[in-house]
């Protein structure tokens, strides 16, 4: 098993938190992270149609069988069983009793603000993080590759092809979670939504472009979106607020959780396409961005990062607050370094008054190195940036 870096948040929260709730991705790796964390605790999955219904039947009994605690995979399931549950960790004060998973985090925490406040701690897990493989001594040091593989944990366990894996994950995906949020009735024009979205990966989001482009509504498009959002395939990075007396766009950016799922939706059949590929860039910035995501998640802290645009095009593709510093990141997919790359950031850095050694620009090389009026970092050496958040 290839250690995932928040086990130790998990298992520190379990130590102060009647119920710890993990939500991710379907095939996120959720279940073996709780199963290895917790090995005494009885699992049960309610996915299981009859384990269901037993649960369902009779949720005191259900919830009492366990002797030192309890994993209940796919809770969303069954959100009646909250309010039983509430019941018993109030009785029994212990500590870490229940730990929930599930892969709709808006069902899930919608459930659990109502019944379970102030006895839960959330955390989010995506698929494996590209430092989690370096550590595990298999990391991918061909970005192509990692792009187009994706980093869901099933591909690196069994050896599947991601041109045989994703197909199935998203027909699985729309057949079965989909559902469970809202009854789509046309499936063909949901999945070529997500396709659209997908074509829009690290572009500013119009949604009513997006919904013109569908023949769907603009309110159908928002209630879509809200899907992939909440069942973690997309998320939006919002614009920075300060504006240094300069118009900015209000939109926000795109971003697909996982690469490989992207490149999937993009029809793209081998990592030899992607160079070529009008994609290519915004595929290698999701890419980065989503290591700055996980590492938070990881953490169980929430990310608040943010990208800068004004109306002329002038753009930063990410803003970190640290303390009170603000570090900036241009992200490009070049493998050879080029001055240019450093264009915006000088501009940024004139108009904020940000200083050299909180500006960045990470990109496809391998070479890093300081240029005085930034640092430049190749992408695999990106860890030695995350640590500093």
């Amino acid at each position: 098993m290839i250690q995932r870096t928040i086990t130790k948040k998990l298992l520190h929260l379990a130590g102060l938190f009647p119920v710890v709730s993990v939500t991710g991705p379907r095939q996120s790796g959720k279940t073996t992270l709780v199963k290895s964390a917790f090995p005494d605790y009885e699992y049960v999955t309610l996915e299981d149609p009859d384990i269901r219904t037993i649960a369902l039947n009779d949720p005191r009994k259900f919830l009492q069988t366990h002797k030192k605690g309890m994993i209940i995979d796919e809770a969303q399931r069954a959100p009646e069983l909250f309010s039983y549950i509430q019941g018993i960790v109030d009785r029994s004060n212990k500590e870490g009793e229940f730990i929930l998973t599930g892969s709709q985090n808006f069902l899930l925490l919608e459930k659990i603000s109502q019944s379970l406040a102030g006895r839960v701690a959330i955390l989010n897990l995506l698929p494996f993080s590209n430092l989690e493989l370096i550590h595990a001594g298999i990391g991918i040091s061909d970005v192509d590759k990692l792009i187009f593989t994706g980093l869901y944990p099933r591909l690196y366990d069994k050896g599947i092809s991601p041109v045989d894996f994703y197909p199935f994950y998203v027909q699985t995906y729309v057949e079965r979670d989909v559902k469970l949020i809202k009854n789509i009735s046309n499936q063909s024009t949901f999945i070529k939504f997500i396709k659209m979205c997908a074509g829009r990966t690290g572009q500013l989001l119009n949604i009513s472009e997006l919904a013109n482009s569908c023949g769907i509504t603009q309110v159908t498009a928002n209630s879509w979106l809200s899907i992939l959002q909440a069942s973690f395939v997309v998320y939006l990075l919002r614009p920075h607020h300060k504006n240094f007396n300069k118009r900015l766009v209000k939109m926000p950016k795109l971003y697909f959780y996982d690469t490989g799922l992207a490149c999937s939706l993009l029809a793209i059949k081998d990592k030899e396409q992607l160079p070529l590929h009008f994609a290519y860039g915004s595929l290698f910035e999701n890419l980065i961005i989503n290591e700055f995501i996980k590492y938070t998640l990881n953490k169980g802290a929430i990310p608040e990062y943010c990208f800068w645009r004004d109306k002329a095009g002038k753009e930063i593709d990410l803003i970190a607050e640290k303390n009170n510093d603000t570090l900036a990141f241009e992200i490009k997919a070049g493998k050879t370094f080029n001055s240019d790359f450093m264009k915006n950031l000088n501009y940024w850095n004139k108009i904020s008054g940000n200083p050299p050694e909180n500006t960045f620009v990470i990109y496809g090389g391998s070479k890093s190195f300081d240029m005085g009026t930034g640092k430049i970092v190749g992408w695999l050496n990106l860890g030695n940036i995350l640590t500093q958040l």
